[in-house]
């Protein structure tokens, strides 16, 4: 019997926060990106950005940017997981959302959560096809 080996490769981009665990930005395998959770940082200082508007915006902009540095965009996303500390923020991240992809929309969990890494308020991943 033949077994099917696939390859993972990592990627890494100084345009999103660095991983600040145990983890990589992304992995690859095949033609699917698997993106690691991004929250609020700014890339450059590493600072949390100010507010859950601010920071919505940042978690896309981060994971725009690792999707670009393997080669592919957010439109081409089959799923997103978003994460809360607050629900009523729910609209918020549509709003922006709708900036970044465009119809026909991918799956989408929104999960409610108590805390996040460094306090941020929101947090989202990605699966991605790479074509």
């Amino acid at each position: 019997m033949q077994k099917n080996i696939m390859t993972r490769t990592i990627i890494s981009t100084p345009n999103a926060p660095s991983a600040i665990g145990i983890y990589s930005q992304a992995v690859r395998s095949g033609n699917t990106l698997y993106l690691s959770g991004q929250i609020g940082l700014d890339p450059k200082t590493m600072q949390m950005a100010e507010g859950i508007d601010a920071q919505i915006v940042c978690v896309f902009d981060n994971l725009k940017a690792v999707a670009e540095a393997a080669g592919t965009s957010l439109n081409n996303a089959l799923k997103f997981n978003i994460y809360l500390t607050d629900l009523a923020n729910f609209a918020k991240v549509n709003e922006v959302m709708a900036r970044y992809v465009s119809a026909p929309y991918p799956a989408r969990a929104a999960v409610g959560v108590k805390e996040l890494p460094r306090g941020a308020l929101v947090e989202a991943d990605a699966v991605i096809l790479v074509e």
